[in-house]
């Protein structure tokens, strides 16, 4: 069974070492492979900001095999907190973890004043690169991503949602139920959202918020697996939210009581999986839609990094379910029997991100899915629907991420000044489909996308 990442929280702050999880020679070559993020450590600056970085190592310059492929590190942007991590097991049926050198992240690191070993040292057996096309095109740090402007208006909404939730913890209301009461997927957003930011449960300037989260959600999972506060019609929309909310978590806590609700929710997405494998509204395995089958495979996504054991053949069936949602135009249609509906930029959106997320990252589909796309590129002609704005919004800034290159540097400028402008900046919040506090929660976590914090919006994909 896979082990998951060691908890940040027990490396020694003053740990200046770069020794792999097993010996190795005094100067070991790295392949970054992946990232993702941590706060401080116990006894540094509380809230800073760390990257966690996943790497292989050669042992005397042979190619990393068995159990020895795979190592952890967590790296401060002072290299007075580096620190080694655990190790993970090679095998991820969700991704390929010997991808190539990820120049992104190296800029990262370099921009953040990191030491590390050599990095993108490639041994004489190691694959050669592979052929041009979206792997060929990272994302890599760009320096007009983060703003004056995006900052002041992440505090403002920050301090709205803080203002705004409630005494048990949770935000409201319901998507489609007409009341106001607190849900457990609006709550989960608003969670990630604080996150994005660097928070963790009791951690960081907006850490009792996080706590506060993350014990309302908790409240809400039910014996079955199932997480919902409400009677909401769609329950496996918020239940997706939450899921992937309690990975993230327990990916970066270790809470034994968060793994516990975790397995059941993830054994709950499983078995509802419909024959033609995707999900619908309610948890039975009948029907299946591309805007709930995404929520799933996210939360899938999120479980798996953390070190839960997913079953491959799920994934397998929920890609070839969003690859038969696919359009000829590239777009995605609603349901699969509905291509005569036409595509949506917001089911578009989230059939793109679905495809990353489940481990495709190459292939003519995602060409035509990013190409439909960025026809919605704000100020490009092309209009989101209002209905949807948020939701489609939120997917489509992770599959622009994913992809990288031009997508990533012509999507997201655009988007995170529309979004600035559509704040109400007296208030701090966002108004949107579902409410103000899903509103704001999304525009947030879009807004931090260059923060590159949550290891699932990092993806495993080419531009992470």
């Amino acid at each position: 069974m896979e082990r998951r990442p060691q908890h940040f929280s027990s490396i020694p702050p003053d740990s200046v070492s770069c020794v792999p999880h097993k010996a190795a020679p005094a100067s070991p070559r790295f392949r970054i492979i992946s990232t993702g993020d941590a706060v401080a450590p116990g006894g540094g600056p509380r809230g800073t900001p760390l990257v966690y970085a996943k790497f292989e190592w050669d042992l005397n310059g042979s190619k990393p095999r068995g159990k020895e492929a795979g190592t952890h590190r967590y790296l401060s942007r002072s290299a007075q907190q580096q620190g080694a991590g655990d190790k993970q097991s090679p095998g991820d049926s969700m991704y390929n973890r010997r991808s190539s050198v990820v120049p992104a992240l190296a800029a990262v690191l370099a921009a953040g004043g990191l030491l590390f070993p050599i990095a993108g040292a490639r041994s004489e057996d190691s694959p050669p690169p592979r052929p041009a096309g979206i792997a060929q095109r990272p994302n890599q740090v760009r320096g007009d991503e983060i703003t004056p402007a995006q900052q002041e208006s992440v505090g403002l909404g920050f301090e709205w949602l803080a203002e705004h939730q409630r005494p048990d913890g949770g935000f409201g209301g319901s998507p489609y139920s007409g009341d106001d009461s607190a849900h457990a997927g609006i709550t989960a957003l608003a969670g990630l959202a604080y996150m994005q930011g660097g928070n963790l449960p009791g951690r960081g300037k907006y850490g009792a918020q996080v706590q506060h989260c993350l014990d309302f959600v908790l409240s809400s999972c039910q014996e079955s697996g199932l997480i919902a506060s409400d009677q909401s019609h769609g329950p496996m929309y918020g239940h997706g939210f939450a899921t992937l909310f309690l990975g993230e978590i327990y990916g970066m806590t270790g809470n034994e009581e968060v793994k516990e609700k975790l397995l059941k929710a993830v054994h709950l997405i499983e078995r509802t999986q419909n024959p033609e494998g995707g999900w619908r509204y309610q948890p039975v395995p009948y029907d299946a839609d591309i805007s709930v089958t995404i929520c799933e495979i996210m939360a899938l996504r999120a479980a798996r990094d953390a070190g839960i054991k997913v079953e491959k053949d799920v994934i397998d069936k929920a890609v070839k379910y969003v690859r038969s949602c696919q359009n000829p135009d590239g777009g995605f249609c609603y349901q699969a029997d509905m291509h005569g509906s036409g595509s949506g930029y917001a089911r578009s959106a989230a059939g793109v991100a679905a495809l990353y997320y489940a481990g495709v990252f190459e292939g003519d589909d995602l060409d035509r899915g990013l190409k439909y796309l960025e026809r919605y590129t704000p100020g490009s002609g092309e209009q989101a629907a209002e209905g949807m704005y948020f939701y489609g919004n939120y997917y489509a800034v992770q599959a622009m991420f994913l992809a990288g290159g031009d997508y990533w540097s012509k999507f997201f400028p655009a988007l995170r000044d529309q979004l600035i402008s559509r704040q109400d900046k007296s208030a701090g919040n966002w108004t949107g489909e579902a409410g103000d506090a899903y509103a704001t929660s999304m525009a947030l976590i879009i807004l931090q996308m260059p923060n590159r914090y949550l290891p699932v919006y990092s993806g495993k994909g080419p531009g992470s």
